[in-house]
């Protein structure tokens, strides 16, 4: 466009970085975006990509970048700090040959003509290097209490048998996770009240909820999501 690709002898790809907790939208940005683009996603499994092999992972990384050249997909690395990390100070064999992993990546970035989205939770992980070629950095930060109660009002289906008692002003503010640990709890919540034979109450809420902070190895205060004047004992 406007002449821009004779000036770029590299990096005519567009190379976007999403930050933010786990939870908070990226993947599902990504799904987004090459669904409007009507492009193939290719999700990269990190744990298939890296091997200790020497240079089994630079063979990996060759196959993913042709593959996706050859279909114009959109590549995305998710927690990309495991593969995209800060190259280390060599002390041994280990770390040099890390640190050429990661140059090795660096050329097949700039080389690519597509679009690759790196996803991290914690961007001061990522390598210098590679947070200086994205062209664009969009953060993901963690809901706002009034943004948790929208996603509780959407988690939920139009044919979902809520009772009257589950108040999501109370969910929003007692169940403090991402948009994604929340759809959990309603995907949970609903197996509950299945079981149950009736409908999905707060006490199902309560328990999913415990369920997803126990996930996440986080304790939880259950008694802000009962109805004032009410204890969680006697929900149950």
């Amino acid at each position: 466009m406007w002449g821009f690709g004779r000036k770029l002898s590299l990096g005519k790809g567009l190379n976007v970085l999403f930050s933010g907790p786990p939870g908070t939208g990226k993947t599902m940005a990504a799904e987004v975006i090459a669904s409007e683009l009507r492009l193939d996603l290719y999700k990269i499994d990190l744990s298939r990509v890296v091997s200790k092999y020497i240079g089994d992972t630079e063979r990996n990384l060759d196959r993913i970048f042709t593959a996706a050249e050859n279909s114009n997909a959109i590549l995305f690395f998710d927690e990309a700090d495991a593969l995209f990390g800060k190259r280390s100070e060599v002390k041994d064999s280990h770390d040099r040959y890390a640190n050429i992993e990661i140059g090795y990546l660096l050329q097949k970035m700039e080389k690519y003509e597509g679009i690759a989205i790196l996803a991290t939770n914690v961007k001061h992980h990522m390598d210098e290097a590679f947070v200086r070629r994205m062209q664009a950095i969009v953060e993901f930060p963690f809901p706002e209490e009034a943004e948790r109660r929208r996603v509780w009002q959407v988690a939920f289906p139009r044919e979902a048998p809520l009772d009257a008692d589950v108040d999501f002003n109370a969910l929003a503010q007692a169940v403090r996770l991402a948009g994604g640990n929340i759809k959990n709890i309603a995907r949970c919540a609903a197996f509950y009240a299945a079981a149950d034979g009736g409908t999905i109450r707060l006490p199902h809420l309560i328990k999913a909820s415990r369920r997803e902070y126990q996930k996440l190895g986080r304790t939880w205060d259950e008694a802000q999501a009962c109805t004032p004047g009410q204890s969680a004992a006697e929900r149950h």
